[in-house]
């Protein structure tokens, strides 16, 4: 994997790490919404809330709009898209391992009979 492409992930995971975000990311998921919409069920000052925003928004995760003195944020899914398939790869590595595992570890008893 290219050093951008690994560098953008390894983003992505450090955003999707933190449950504050994670949560927003949900609410994203139902639609764009304001900041003022998006703090709400948080209990921190808005300037801790919009470092989660910034935090999202450098990984490419959010994307944000500027209507008056309104800011809207919105889902960006390729990211996410990205992290599935990297993960869906590892598991793809790791059953194939443990497949191979299970193989020999039958072979083993098979042979001690």
């Amino acid at each position: 994997m290219p050093n951008q492409q690994q560098r953008q992930l390894d983003r992505v995971f450090h955003a999707l790490g933190d449950p504050t975000r994670r949560a927003v990311i949900r609410r994203l998921g139902q639609g764009p919404a304001p900041v003022s919409e998006l703090a709400r069920p948080f209990k921190m000052a808005l300037p801790s809330f919009m470092q989660h925003l910034a935090a999202l928004e450098k990984c490419g995760l959010v994307r944000s709009r500027k209507t008056g003195r309104v800011r809207t944020y919105q889902l960006q899914p390729k990211p996410l898209k990205a992290a599935e398939k990297w993960m869906v790869e590892q598991r793809a590595l790791w059953e194939a391992r443990l497949d191979r595992l299970d193989d020999y570890l039958l072979q083993m008893k098979e042979r001690e009979k």
